[in-house]
């Protein structure tokens, strides 16, 4: 995907203004200022997915962002309906990183390090989980941890991404289950997430100073989906 004429000059604003707001959202959230949240969230993922548009990236990365954003917004009434219609909407923006990270080869050990933890995780939550959402929710973690071990195809800063990934979602799983939740426990979810979200982004994309050619595309690494 080639960044369309003129979207190069707006790579750093979108990437400023995502972090600018990344930094309201987590500090409205330490400060207890939920409006401050409430404003911010839905505000993210649209600004990073702008950012990876103009840096020319793969449309299934684009997807992944929004469908992102779907998930952000549908997560932020509470309700059960909601909660499912945003876990498929996160559910569908991990389908889209699969389809980005291809078929190359992923770290077989590392691929059985995620397998290990998700089933003790999963056999750990599993009797405080409301039964409505057991079944769910395992789906879905299976295809996240999927999601997390395949990013390593693309390199360290999407790897760690996706573990991020793995984690937030894990934090809000603790949460749905009534464990005891950390202290700053929503901040500590958004963080991970934030940080989740642009590792995988810029993991994909490359380092801006690696672009090649005068629209200012870059080359992921492994040359997939460009």
């Amino acid at each position: 995907m080639s960044a369309l004429p003129g979207a190069p000059r707006l790579v750093s604003p979108l990437l400023a203004a995502f972090l600018a707001v990344a930094v309201v959202d987590l500090a409205g959230l330490l400060a207890g200022a939920h409006a401050a949240h409430l404003a911010a969230k839905p505000l993210l993922l649209p600004l990073l997915a702008a950012y990876a548009a103009a840096r020319g990236g793969p449309r299934p990365l684009v997807a992944a962002l929004l469908c992102g954003w779907g998930g952000d917004v549908l997560l932020m009434p509470g309700a059960d309906a909601a909660f499912l219609a945003g876990m498929g909407c996160f559910a569908a923006g991990h389908v889209c990183y699969l389809a980005l990270f291809g078929r190359g080869r992923a770290s077989v050990g590392t691929g059985a390090g995620y397998a290990v933890a998700l089933a003790v995780f999963v056999v750990l939550l599993w009797p405080d989980l409301p039964g409505g959402l057991r079944a769910p929710l395992a789906c879905y973690s299976l295809l996240l941890a999927t999601m997390a071990w395949r990013a390593g195809v693309v390199g360290r800063y999407a790897a760690a991404g996706g573990a991020l990934f793995l984690l937030s979602d894990a934090l809000i799983a603790t949460g749905i289950a009534d464990w005891p939740p950390l202290p700053a426990h929503d901040f500590w979810v958004m963080l991970t997430y934030l940080a989740a979200q642009y590792l995988l982004t810029v993991g994909v994309l490359g380092r801006p100073e690696t672009a090649s050619g005068a629209d200012g595309a870059a080359h992921p690494a492994g040359g997939v989906w460009i």
